[in-house]
C-alpha cells in the first residue's frame, strides 16, 4: 500500500469518526441557533433529480463563506447568486451577515427548494433591506442578471453544465463590464475557470493529507474584470 493510501486509511479509522461527529453536532447547533434546517446529505435519487453531471447534496460548512469572503469585502452594490443553493444555508448567511443588495438561490431539486423557502420565509425579518429570492430551475435555464458580482458554487454540477454556466457568466460580464468574483468549494472544474480567464485571488485549504483529497475540503476565490 502506498504511503498516501495508508495515511488516508488511518485518517478514516482514527481521526475522521470523532471529527465528523463533532462537526455534525456543531452544524446542527448552528442550524438551531439560526432557526433553519439545512443539515444532511442526500443522493440524487433522494433529491429527485438525475443526470451524469449533477452532484449529490452536501451543505457547505458554516464557516466557509465568512472565511473566504469577509463581510467588509462586500458593499451594498453587490449581488450574490448561489448555484445549487440546496436548503438555503449559504443564501441565509449571505442575506443575514452581509450588506448585499440582492441574494438569489438557484436550485433544481423540488425537495431542497421547498425546504429552502421555509427556511428563508421564516427569517425574512432578519435580512434588513436585502432582497432575497429563491429560483427553482436548471442552472442552464437561469438568466444571469447583469448586476451579479459574486457567485457561490459548492461543487453543484460538473462537465457541460459547469461550462455552460461559466460561458453565461462571461457573456454577462461582456454585456455589463464589471468585476465578477466566484467562490468555489471543492473546485473540481477549476481548469475551466482558469482557461476562461479567471484568476485565483484567495485559497482556504482543507486539513486533509494529499493535494487531491485536501481539495475536496477547500474553497477558492476567483476573479475576472472587464
Amino acid at each position: 500500500m502506498r504511503s498516501g493510501g495508508a495515511v488516508r486509511t488511518l485518517f478514516d479509522l482514527i481521526v475522521k469518526p470523532p471529527y465528523a461527529f463533532a462537526r455534525d453536532r456543531i452544524a446542527e447547533a448552528l442550524d438551531r441557533h439560526a432557526g433553519i434546517r439545512t443539515e444532511g446529505q442526500f443522493t440524487l435519487d433522494e433529491l429527485g433529480i438525475s443526470g451524469a453531471h449533477q452532484v449529490h447534496y452536501k451543505p457547505s460548512n458554516w464557516l466557509v463563506l465568512r472565511r473566504i469572503l469577509p463581510p467588509r469585502q462586500v458593499t451594498a452594490n453587490d449581488v450574490f447568486v448561489d448555484f445549487g443553493s440546496g436548503m438555503g444555508r449559504v443564501v441565509y448567511q449571505a442575506a443575514r451577515n452581509y450588506p448585499f443588495r440582492r441574494v438569489i438561490g438557484v436550485e433544481l431539486s423540488e425537495r431542497m427548494h421547498a425546504i429552502a423557502i421555509d427556511n428563508i420565509e421564516r427569517n425574512r425579518h432578519r435580512f434588513g433591506h436585502c432582497d432575497v429570492r429563491l429560483v427553482r430551475c436548471d442552472a442552464r435555464e437561469f438568466a444571469i442578471p447583469d448586476d451579479v458580482t459574486i457567485v457561490y458554487l459548492n461543487n453543484p454540477f460538473s462537465g457541460p453544465i459547469f461550462a455552460y454556466v461559466v460561458e453565461s457568466l462571461l457573456a454577462s460580464v461582456e454585456r455589463s463590464p464589471r468585476r465578477l468574483r466566484i467562490i468555489y468549494f471543492n473546485p473540481v472544474e477549476e481548469r475551466l475557470l482558469l482557461d476562461a480567464g479567471f484568476r485565483v485571488v484567495k485559497v482556504i485549504g482543507g486539513l486533509r493529507p494529499s493535494t487531491e483529497w485536501s481539495r475536496a475540503n477547500s474553497a477558492r476565490l476567483y476573479e475576472i474584470s472587464a
